[in-house]
């Protein structure tokens, strides 16, 4: 409990033994019976009031502890004029703009009123009076500060499913003009997307965005050296800003965004709690009809609207949006395959051979495929949604594939299949062996072209031969056709034919 306040009689005397007859503090303090921190703290207060030895007859002692012990909250009448502490503080948020300033202005329409220092004193009890996070001094167009809130349920009209949207919040630090969104979810792409329809709703761009510490925005989480998403880093390059991640576990870095949560449940989503919504669109139609309300509505405190605000303090200071909207792109980290393509989301597209087994950084938006290696681009594709297929482009092949570019595998097997059907065997069997088929495409048409030394019979026979041993290569059937092993594969020749004419053959007449 605090410690009961002495009789005035004593706090009289005390002053007495100070000022008239000069007594020290250890010598007051045995005559009157109090400690010497107490009378130390009795002379500051008299001095803070004028007050020394004697005291003027009118205090008498109820006056004169009034003064000396004011109650908290506490104000004597005021003769003076008081500034428009609303206008005072709207002001400060223009870039700039100091108390000492405003102080002159106010002196000069007002040359008997406050002095600085009570000006500035008086000015800080008005602030204290307003909610928190006033607290915070915010510069005109500085800050954009955004956060993910509270969810809504939106109902599956068919299925009667039900999905819980997630509600972004946006405000401008100094104006408090603010922005809503339902999405479905806190990933990447919604998290993007809310970002690019905020800074569009608000019509320019604020100097930083203050974010909390999402995963979808923030890869590493330090309050010194913090890792934020390469590209949540695009959008802000893309606009001109600055990412600024709020310190973990420092609630106050992002409390005007915090206090616009609140705010945003209280005026927004709790007027829509009986309401059903069946898709996200209806939602966020009626968040906007709502939003704009709150926006419109006039702050007690300050004396003007969040829209009065930010027209006259925030937007003059945005910094003008781009010719065109930032288009999502994911980044994603891949490792070149020994075919020279890069795999994204089940196709395949293509880089400079020379890049075989180098990591490299794929830009994937909507339409397009970039791949960069060491900030360079070194490929671009139209994107493509066929799974297992391949974008290829001739430059990207080695010399050796390049001449083979205009073959496709279905043309090789329709020159193969003119030879015969194990032609066309042993040409797929060796492109199934490859880890792409353009890497078999030379030995195959190494092989029909044996066809103009050895004809199409003998590479027919050939061919059934190497598959028969499984021996499924160029090499392979070139030594079959070199020694003659085709010959047992080939057709049966006629019963009735010539015999064979040689000397060394005795023929079928020697045996009878």
């Amino acid at each position: 409990m605090p410690a009961e306040r002495l009789p005035m009689r004593k706090i009289r005397e005390v002053l007495r033994l100070k000022y008239s007859c000069g007594t020290s503090d250890r010598v007051i303090s045995r005559s009157v019976g109090i400690g010497r921190t107490a009378i130390a703290e009795y002379v500051r207060r008299a001095a803070v009031i004028g007050i020394t030895w004697p005291i003027p007859e009118e205090l008498d002692d109820t006056a004169l502890e009034r003064k000396l012990f004011a109650p908290a909250g506490y104000n004597p009448p005021r003769s003076k004029p008081l500034p428009d502490w609303g206008h005072v503080h709207a002001e400060l948020r223009r870039r700039s703009v100091t108390l000492a300033l405003l102080w002159e202005e106010y002196r000069s329409h007002h040359p008997d009123g406050y002095g600085y220092s009570r000006f500035c004193d008086l000015y800080v009890e008005w602030r204290h009076g307003i909610t928190a996070t006033m607290r915070q001094t915010h510069a005109a167009g500085e800050k954009l500060v955004d956060f993910a809130g509270d969810t809504v349920p939106v109902f599956d009209g068919l299925t009667g499913e039900v999905r819980a949207a997630k509600i972004f919040v946006a405000v401008m630090g100094a104006s408090n003009y603010t922005f809503v969104q339902a999405r479905f979810s806190e990933a990447l792409p919604d998290w993007i997307g809310a970002h690019v329809d905020a800074l569009t709703f608000l019509g320019g761009v604020p100097k930083a965005l203050v974010c909390d510490n999402l995963k979808a925005g923030v890869t590493t989480a330090s309050r010194y050296e913090p890792g934020v998403n390469r590209t949540y880093q695009d959008l802000a390059a893309h606009y001109g800003t600055t990412i600024m991640p709020a310190r973990p576990r420092k609630p106050r870095d992002k409390a005007k965004v915090e206090a616009a949560v609140l705010i945003v449940q209280r005026w927004i989503l709790a007027r829509l709690r009986n309401r059903r919504f069946f898709s996200l669109a209806e939602l966020n139609v009626a968040i906007r009809i709502l939003v704009d309300d709150l926006n419109a509505r006039l702050m007690r405190k300050l004396g003007a609207s969040r829209r009065e605000f930010f027209d006259t303090i925030d937007r003059p200071a945005l910094m003008p949006l781009p010719a065109e909207p930032y288009q999502y792109a994911e980044w994603r980290r891949a490792r070149v395959a020994p075919d020279y393509h890069v795999e994204v989301q089940g196709h395949f597209y293509s880089v400079p051979s020379r890049l075989i087994r180098q990591v490299v950084e794929v830009r994937a938006t909507e339409a397009t495929i970039e791949v960069f290696h060491r900030g360079t681009r070194i490929a671009s594709h139209a994107r493509s949604g066929l799974k297992r297929r391949h974008t290829t482009i001739p430059e990207h092949m080695p010399s050796a594939h390049r001449r083979y570019a205009f073959w496709t595998p279905a043309r090789l097997l329709a020159a193969a299949e003119k030879i015969g059907p194990s032609t066309v065997a042993l040409c797929e069997a060796i492109m199934r062996t490859k880890p792409h088929p353009e890497q078999g495409f030379r030995s195959c048409l190494g092989i029909l072209r044996m066809e103009r030394t050895y004809g199409a019979q003998r590479l027919e026979a050939a061919c059934r031969r190497g598959i028969s041993i499984g021996a499924a290569s160029y090499r392979s059937i070139a030594s079959i056709l070199k020694t003659g092993l085709d010959k047992a594969f080939l057709p049966d020749t006629t019963p009735d034919a010539d015999p064979i004419q040689h000397g060394n053959i005795r023929g079928r007449g020697y045996y009878h």
